[in-house]
């Protein structure tokens, strides 16, 4: 989809009062450490490194907002999971995190990105949990599924539901969503502009037919002088 080709950065936000005003709709993408966060953003904006991926887990710490257009915005979330963390970024994280994911109006959805070969993790557990109660939607990307068989697909498909309706009532597994997605591969790459293009209100852009070839008219092929000579000289001879 054309619109999340757009996104550039717009801003760092540490602290609630910084949040853009101009926002209409926002989408956050959250997920442990080395889930593969960064790398869905990247691929979903066709850029390389618009959401910088690092070899050292943890690294982004505040909310980080890309704008797309018209007050449209992803914003990747700082990665968890990780024992390093010192403790007043981990405070830092309870108070801008959960009241973002709590009570941000503007706040459309949340993407949760899930190691497939792993699957949920009692921290990605805990941000469902806190999550849930805002009534939006979830959508599941199960990265790097391009390390498994289609067998091991499938399995991890069901795995995850299984996991949703362990964790939250019908409602909540309702209003969640699951897909394969594959950053190097670039897999799952429509389904989850799709998905994340309804939550903005748009419809997807059909891609455009190419225009028709020009019609060109055949040409009469002149008549060989040889065989109108032959059949004139059989015309004459009958």
């Amino acid at each position: 989809m054309p619109l999340f080709q757009k996104a550039v950065f717009h801003t760092t936000v540490a602290r609630l009062s910084d949040l853009p005003i101009d926002s209409v709709g926002e989408i956050a993408f959250a997920g442990r450490s080395n889930a593969g966060k960064s790398s869905a953003i990247n691929t979903l904006a066709n850029h390389s490194r618009l959401a910088f991926v690092s070899k050292t887990p943890g690294r982004t710490q505040h909310l980080n907002f890309f704008s797309l257009d018209e007050g449209r915005y992803l914003v990747d979330l700082p990665g968890y999971g990780f024992a390093k963390a010192p403790g007043e970024i981990r405070e830092q994280w309870d108070g801008l995190l959960a009241p973002y994911l709590r009570f941000r109006s503007t706040l459309l959805g949340m993407v949760l990105i899930v190691d497939s070969r792993h699957l949920l993790t009692e921290l990605d557990e805990q941000m469902l949990d806190w999550f849930a109660p805002t009534g939006k939607p979830v959508h599941i990307l199960l990265s790097k599924s391009d390390k498994l068989t289609r067998n091991e697909q499938a399995r991890a498909m069901s795995g995850m539901q299984e996991c949703l309706r362990r964790i939250g009532d019908a409602d909540f597994a309702g209003r969640c969503t699951v897909q394969l997605f594959s950053s190097l591969k670039k897999e799952g790459v429509d389904t989850a502009e799709a998905v994340l293009g309804g939550w903005f209100g748009l419809e997807p852009v059909p891609a455009k037919a190419p225009p028709p070839a020009p019609r060109t008219e055949k040409k009469a092929r002149p008549r060989k002088r040889s065989a109108q000579g032959w059949s004139a000289r059989t015309g004459s001879s009958r």
